[in-house]
């Protein structure tokens, strides 16, 4: 069939794939960081002009990296919403990100449609921070003409597609982003316009919903132009994850997903119920505490990196002495304890000592993660294999004890660029079918992820064991919590 592309726009950098698009083999790459200015006192700016996504993307195409390349897939950073007026220029800058300004605005939407289980019901999910929806409620509250300017939203993904297709009418999206807008109900494959009036004061135009398989446009060089999706969808779709499979990402928070065959409508609002890049469901729990446990006790301990925390738990034995932390360090969200903090437990003399403190920091991490993946489980998702993703993944405490601790294989991929090649897979996909040699129903099988497999083995037994010990301090000292 010939060769496309997959580019991933995060937050930071645009990362482009070209890939075979029989086999999936990487065969290109080009890589640029946004140009976007450093806001005051550091950290992630919370408005960025969409113009630096476009500025990045030419700069990573750069020097012919798109040479024969028949068709495209997008992937972008997630709950970015873009603002257009009815001539499609942007009204202010991009949301994007775990917008604090939100914070207040995703309570009042909770209470306005009548609790957090009329939400659930509604759209699969509960108003977050990050959403596009809360986004919108900050903006009518906020600045009030932007808001009634306001007449096209997009995501970062779909203004992408948008602009690559030379902005044409029609404007689309695809499930996996419209599933993470709060306004899209991925139970009945529609969105909610009552929604979005209730956020942003007024009807707007929204994009079209188009399938996994399909087209978004040609562009006039005859450049076919997939559907895109967010980069959560585009990750799983490049891992080449399936029904029986969970992902969990350990990042400073950290996320459980599983492929599953229907959405899951939690009242508790534990779960969100994303669509999938494919046309089946990807169910994710969220922890707030993953990797910052880990460093935080690395800083307590005085050691220098999270490498040498890990050497110094390997020195421990599992269940750490019967020390056990729970990690709540930034309140939690799964269980939902927003305004708890962390709590260790079963100290006696014997037990005070670096090692066994550095080896419960990794094991109340991977507990928490458990308890994510429970969540799953007990609402019938199948998890027969976790994918464990993240640097810190590497770290040789985390593969000693997450298989026993999760009870189930645990696969850890090499590093790679798995969004911007689920991306390339998905445009491979839209080209197959526009060619009639792909069934829309059935992605191309590209070779799976290089990884290492771990199995719980005759630790299976000792893992819940400890996990057992981790949910009775839980239970004790958050009782009912999950």
């Amino acid at each position: 069939m010939g060769i496309v592309a997959g580019l991933d726009s995060s937050p930071d950098f645009t990362r482009i794939v070209v890939c075979d698009s029989d086999t999936g083999a990487v065969l290109r790459q080009g890589y640029a960081p946004h140009p976007q200015e450093s806001p005051e006192g550091g950290g992630r700016p919370a408005d960025v002009d969409p113009q630096a996504w476009l500025l990045s993307l030419g700069e990573a195409a750069g020097g012919g990296l798109l040479e024969g390349v028949q068709a495209i897939g997008v992937s972008a950073q997630a709950n970015a919403v873009v603002p257009l007026d009815t001539h499609g220029n942007t009204v202010r800058p991009a949301l994007v990100g775990g917008d604090k300004r939100s914070q207040v605005a995703a309570a009042d939407l909770i209470d306005a449609l009548g609790g957090r289980e009329a939400w659930a019901q509604a759209v699969g999910s509960v108003p977050q921070t990050a959403q596009p929806v809360t986004k919108l409620r900050w903006l009518a509250r906020s600045e009030p003409e932007a808001a009634a300017r306001t007449a096209v939203l997009l995501q970062a993904h779909d203004w992408l597609v948008w602009q690559l297709l030379g902005r044409p009418v029609r404007r689309t999206t695809d499930r996996g982003g419209a599933s993470g807008t709060g306004y899209w109900s991925a139970a009945t494959g529609a969105y909610r316009p009552d929604l979005v009036e209730l956020a942003l004061g007024h009807q707007v135009v929204l994009p079209e919903v188009i399938g996994p398989a399909e087209a978004a446009g040609t562009t006039p060089e005859g450049l076919l132009i997939s559907a895109g999706t967010g980069e959560t969808q585009a990750a799983a779709f490049g891992l080449g994850i399936g029904l029986g499979d969970a992902v969990v990402s350990l990042g400073a928070s950290g996320s459980v997903m599983a492929v599953h065959t229907e959405p899951l409508v939690d009242q508790s609002g534990m779960i969100t119920a994303l669509a999938d890049a494919t046309g089946m469901h990807l169910p994710v729990v969220t922890t707030l505490n993953a990797v910052r446990a880990l460093r935080g006790t690395a800083e307590l301990l005085g050691v220098p990196d999270l490498e040498s925390l890990s050497e110094l738990a390997m020195k421990s034995t599992p269940g750490s002495h019967g020390l056990v932390l729970l990690p709540y360090l930034e309140g939690e969200r799964t269980p939902n304890l927003p305004h708890t903090a962390g709590t260790l437990a079963g100290l006696r003399r014997e037990s005070m000592r670096p090692e066994h403190l550095a080896r419960a920091a990794f094991e109340g991490m991977l507990c928490g993660l458990a308890d994510a993946l429970d969540v799953l489980r007990l609402r019938g998702v199948d998890v027969r294999r976790v994918f464990l993703l993240g640097a810190a993944a590497e770290l040789p405490a985390v593969q000693a004890a997450a298989p026993a601790l999760f009870g189930t294989q645990v696969v850890v991929p090499q590093p790679a660029d798995y969004a911007a090649i689920g991306a390339a897979r998905q445009a491979a996909w839209a080209l197959g079918v526009s060619q009639g040699a792909l069934d829309p129903r059935t992605p191309p099988a590209w070779q799976g992820a290089v990884a290492q497999v771990l199995e719980p083995g005759e630790e299976l037994a000792v893992g819940q064991a400890v996990r057992q010990q981790f949910v009775s301090v839980r239970e004790q000292t958050h009782p009912g919590a999950l």
